[in-house]
């Protein structure tokens, strides 16, 4: 077992660990909501994004007209499309078939950990990404079956307060690039534009508007300089 998969396993593992009681609040959800356990696994498998699925298994509940939903899912997944253009240039040599993969689990944490390995100067091998997707992919499923198959014994899920692992869950992503130059002025634009969005335009609208304010303040701030690259990237291992 190679360096790359070993550091992918055990750096998936943690987010796997952290965000198992999300998964499992979203199955108990879906369940109150009037799904079966198989669409709870069906959702978990094909959309795979827990904000989104949990929007989506709301606007279930409330008998709104399917296009809408669709409309909604993509607001909240909207910040998945600047995530593969932040990764494109990183991975440029996968081939098609590799990069369709990659960017079906390019979820929050799976973006983060990518910025981050490529800023120490490592490179997103093929094999790191999916030993870290897999290893959050597969207990995702897992635990939100579990949570559909025993929802039930919790009752109303809102009240053991666990939803609120969600901001939790993001802030920390967050603060992870606090370092990063432009960190301030980009989070506080994103958290105006994310507050105005909610009382003139409503929810889930708020995500896409409060990452489109920060993605322009960020691009209007000056470059900084970059290290030299040959001070930063590993050679690669034979």
């Amino acid at each position: 077992m190679t360096k790359d998969v070993l550091d992918g396993l055990k750096g998936g593992a943690i987010i796997a660990l952290s965000a198992s009681p999300f998964a499992v609040l979203f199955g108990a959800v879906a369940v109150d909501n009037g799904l079966s356990v198989f669409d709870v696994a069906l959702m978990s498998a094909t959309i795979y994004a827990g904000a989104s699925q949990l929007v989506g298994i709301e606007l279930f509940g409330q008998h709104v007209a399917p296009w809408l939903i669709v409309l909604s899912i993509l607001a909240v997944n909207f910040r998945h499309i600047l995530y593969s253009a932040a990764i494109a240039r990183h991975i440029r040599d996968y081939t098609f078939v590799q990069k369709a993969v990659a960017f079906f689990f390019l979820i929050d944490p799976q973006f983060a950990e990518a910025a981050r390995r490529t800023e120490q100067g490592k490179r997103l091998t093929m094999s790191w990404y999916m030993a870290f997707a897999l290893v959050i992919y597969f207990p995702w499923l897992l635990f939100s079956v579990l949570g559909a198959w025993f929802g039930s014994m919790l009752g109303d899920p809102r009240v053991w307060a666990i939803d609120v692992l969600l901001p939790i869950y993001f802030m920390g992503l967050v603060l992870g690039f606090r370092r990063k130059s432009g960190f301030y002025p980009t989070v506080a634009a994103s958290m105006a534009g994310s507050v105005a969005g909610y009382y003139f335009v409503g929810s889930p609208w708020h995500v896409s508007i409060g990452a489109i304010c920060g993605v322009l303040v960020a691009a209007l701030l000056p470059l900084q300089p970059q290290p030299d690259s040959t001070e930063t990237v590993e050679e690669p291992v034979s």
